[in-house]
């Protein structure tokens, strides 16, 4: 819990509405229903866009996001592809986006890190809280 609580709430150049939407968008391709569940409901919460929540939860591929938003998940999930090794074209998109290294390393370290959470939760047959259905809502 400590390195979640870093990557999480530590120091950097992202939001904690970022990071939530990179776990929710994350936790969506794993079909993780228990992360994209509770980290829905933390990402409507302090978003206050439940809409926008959704849409990532459901499918950010057809969300209409904010250029840098689209950027940032993009990345997130190729991250999460089985041996994905980032290019410099890659990179070099993530920077035009206004992201510089140390936020492509959040990025990455947030979307590895819910990988290996979501594909935890699945092995343990986690269910969602009741009450992280309604919040935010």
């Amino acid at each position: 819990m400590a390195y979640h609580d870093v990557l999480m709430k530590g120091p950097g150049n992202l939001s904690r509405v970022e990071r939530e939407a990179i776990v929710v968008a994350v936790s969506s391709d794993n079909r993780c229903q228990y992360c994209m569940v509770a980290h829905g409901a933390a990402l409507r919460v302090l978003s206050k866009d439940p809409i926008l929540a959704e849409q990532i939860a459901n499918n950010w591929r057809t969300a209409k996001l904010p250029l840098r938003l689209r950027a940032m998940l993009e990345f997130a999930s190729r991250v999460n592809e089985p041996a994905f090794a980032a290019s410099e074209h890659e990179i070099d998109q993530m920077h035009l986006a206004g992201f510089s290294d140390d936020d492509i390393w959040d990025i990455a370290a947030i979307a590895a890190f819910f990988g290996f959470s979501n594909r935890m939760a699945g092995l343990m047959d986690m269910r969602p809280n009741d009450e992280f259905y309604s919040m935010g809502r």
